[in-house]
């Protein structure tokens, strides 16, 4: 007999591949391989899988139409079975999968809006942090600001796309709407953090994604608006601020030297 864990792989093999025979053992009540059964719970897999995706990523669905995601959930999961027995883990791929679909060529955002999708249910699972409130922020701003360091929440995400994903997002998950947009009007950055119990989803201002990844990196206030200036010459760094201090994106700060 084959070791256990070979035999879990052929079997995961099995699953998820319906050219593959059935595993060894499957058996019916007469003792005899029962390919029927095995089909049944094959299919179950599928379709409970195919439901995880749907609640991940209703806007995509909606854009898909019903058929068209149902059609392609079973090719993804065959492509990428789950590694994680934690279902929520599943689906992370989705973004990179749509755009090897031929047939979505025509659809170039449709990557970005599954990428804001992705996030909000990593914000939505992350860790509790609580914001730093804002008398906080004011006094660590009073002395030498450029040289602070800050703790971003453990939820932000930030999404950067050079279509306007968060206008089509928005039209597409529960109440929105659908209308034209125009796709040559430029992209949009995103940011996505939950500081309380909802999950925020927030335009950033041309720099803002810049701002955040180099402070996320450990940069410095003042290394961090560099950044910012260098794709928005106009950007303002203290009206940035207050946006992000109402959003609860600070949770810490630091120096450099190690003071604070």
């Amino acid at each position: 007999m084959l070791p256990l864990a070979e035999r879990q792989g052929a079997f995961a093999a099995a699953l998820f591949d319906p050219r593959r025979p059935i595993p060894a053992g499957c058996v019916g009540p007469d003792r005899k391989p029962d390919a029927k059964r095995f089909d049944v719970y094959r299919n179950n897999v599928i379709v409970s899988l195919t439901e995880a995706l749907l609640e991940s990523y209703p806007a995509v669905h909606r854009i898909l139409g019903e058929e068209c995601f149902r059609a392609l959930a079973p090719l993804y999961i065959r492509e990428c079975p789950p590694s994680s027995p934690v279902l929520l883990e599943y689906g992370a791929s989705i973004p990179d999968f749509l755009t090897r679909i031929e047939a979505l060529e025509s659809l170039p955002y449709l990557r970005d809006v599954a990428r804001i999708e992705r996030a909000w249910l990593e914000a939505y699972h992350a860790p509790e942090a609580a914001p730093l409130d804002p008398a906080t922020l004011t006094r660590v701003l009073h002395d030498r600001p450029g040289e602070v360091c800050f703790t971003l929440h453990p939820s932000l995400r930030i999404i950067r796309s050079s279509f306007p994903a968060l206008s089509i997002w928005r039209m597409n998950i529960a109440g929105g709407v659908p209308g034209p947009v125009d796709l040559e009007a430029g992209g949009e950055d995103v940011l996505i953090v939950r500081p309380q119990a909802d999950v925020e989803v927030r335009n950033a201002p041309l720099g803002g994604a810049e701002l955040l990844v180099a402070l996320g990196r450990g940069k410095s206030l003042d290394q961090a608006a560099e950044a910012a200036l260098v794709v928005a010459p106009s950007f303002e760094l203290a009206e940035h601020l207050t946006v992000l201090l109402s959003a609860g994106v600070f949770v810490g700060w630091h120096r450099p030297t190690g003071e604070g």
